[in-house]
């Protein structure tokens, strides 16, 4: 089945302020199983309208990429931070480097976050892989527990919602790199593209709400309101 709408490549904060879901950095318990899937962080992004590097805003003194390799280990054990820069001296990244998480440089850096999944699922160890953006401060660990199993016979794993695609939120699996490499040839970005040529298994509104019913998941930093905003559902979790 074709996609017919997806969210920008980094997505938009659209959280209603108002909802009373609990929005928690720790998104639901840190239990898991043996992992078998792989996880991708895109962190290869300008930030340009933001105005500063966004994995390394702070949270409580570490930054917001540390807490996603954080949230990201409860499901695997083989985290990749995809990156524009091949090589980098920047303290918060040597230390995922030193810890859990690999540094693997986008194949054509400035190709977008297609490139990104492409880079990082090529080094997956795993048949398939999580695949974040670095900017998303609430992970719910319980949906993403429920999308990992429904991996098993597709190729894509996705959230939509209605006629909204949360491709930055979703799991692909190596059977994806030839047609992802086809439209990267091609100079296509737009990472649905390929939709109609694999498995794809849509995770409806229905199944997202009963995990994060207000979507907390997807919301991201794009601009310095954005930011704001996070910090201020930050805040209002510290007060609860």
């Amino acid at each position: 089945m074709a996609a017919r709408t997806e969210y920008a490549d980094v997505g938009s904060c659209s959280c209603p302020k108002g909802a009373e879901q609990e929005y928690r950095i720790d998104g639901g318990g840190a239990d898991r199983s043996e992992p078998t899937v792989s996880a991708i962080i895109l962190a290869g992004g300008k930030s340009q309208r933001l105005g500063r590097d966004k994995c390394l805003l702070d949270i409580g003194g570490r930054s917001l990429l540390a807490h996603t390799v954080d949230k990201l280990a409860n499901v695997s054990d083989d985290l990749i931070v995809v990156t524009s820069d091949v090589v980098t001296s920047d303290p918060a990244y040597c230390e995922l480097l030193d810890a859990t998480a690999r540094l693997v440089p986008d194949q054509k850096p400035g190709m977008g976050s297609l490139m990104g999944i492409y880079s990082g699922l090529r080094e997956a160890r795993y048949s398939h892989a999580v695949v974040v953006a670095c900017d998303m401060p609430f992970l719910n660990l319980a949906l993403l527990r429920h999308m990992l199993p429904l991996a098993d016979a597709h190729d894509v794993v996705i959230p939509r919602l209605d006629e909204m695609l949360e491709p930055l939120h979703a799991i692909y699996g190596k059977s994806c790199l030839p047609h992802m490499l086809q439209l990267l040839d091609q100079g296509q970005r737009r990472i649905i593209s390929f939709f109609d040529r694999v498995r794809v298994r849509y995770v409806e509104r229905q199944e997202v709400d009963r995990f994060d019913p207000s979507h907390f998941s997807f919301i991201n930093v794009n601009t310095p309101q954005d930011w704001i905003h996070v910090q201020e559902l930050l805040g209002q979790q510290e007060l609860s």
